[in-house]
């Protein structure tokens, strides 16, 4: 066999269909497609068009829906764990993690991350830290005393009008509840504020003793002068 005797199999490449080109060719007239008509214009699509009526595929009825947000998974089992384990691809004394498995041949494309099933058997105890897991590989791994480390979703947050208006209540209630704590050691100033002008009126009466006082004499040595 030589590079200038490689041939494809009978049959693999076909030629194009070459219309329009005279009548000599076979194909001219009409070129294959057949009489007048509208199938014989350009521009023409009527697959599912029956004369008029309702269509089957309007007629059928329609159930569910393609969810736009679900997440795509790759999946490993145990038992593929255990066979790389056995082959020294996979080293059960340190975390298995995403990147370990890509590394070990295990994992293709992660997409949206890899979950862990519980199809096979698992002999040697390990640690894994995946995007999810089945209860019963999670079960699997902790009985050999493994772990399995998942990431914490974080809850999503509500956004309809009763749950606004239900924050909006709390945060209130929080504010409310810091003032009250705020005046608490202060409950004592407006009784201050009520005892001043009372220390006011008492100040002239004072002022008013304060001349005779002064005019009474001081000691017994001072009168009998």
């Amino acid at each position: 066999m030589r590079l200038n005797e490689l041939r494809d199999r009978p049959g693999a490449r076909q030629a194009r269909k070459r219309v329009g080109r005279g009548m000599g060719s076979g194909r001219g007239k009409t070129s294959t497609r057949g009489q007048k008509g509208q199938k014989s214009r350009s521009g023409v699509a009527i697959k599912g068009f029956e004369g008029g009526q309702m269509p089957i595929h309007m007629r059928l009825p329609k159930r569910g829906f393609k969810n736009i947000f679900t997440k795509r998974y790759a999946v490993v089992n145990l038992g593929r764990i255990q066979a790389a384990i056995d082959a020294k691809r996979l080293d059960a004394k340190k975390p298995i993690t995403i990147e370990v498995l890509g590394a070990a041949g295990l994992v293709g494309k992660v997409r949206d991350g890899v979950r862990l099933l519980a199809k096979g058997e698992l002999k040697d105890k390990a640690s894994f830290e995946v995007t999810g897991a089945s209860a019963a590989a999670v079960a699997a791994v902790e009985k050999l005393g493994g772990s399995v480390k998942l990431p914490v979703a974080e809850k999503p947050k509500d956004k309809t009008p009763g749950a606004i208006r239900k924050a909006e209540k709390a945060s209130q209630a929080k504010v409310e509840a810091a003032k009250a704590a705020a005046g608490a050691p202060g409950q004592a100033a407006p009784e201050a504020d009520k005892a001043a002008p009372e220390a006011d009126k008492a100040a002239p009466e004072a002022d008013k003793a304060a001349p005779e006082a002064d005019k009474a004499p001081k000691n017994e040595n001072e009168s009998g002068e």
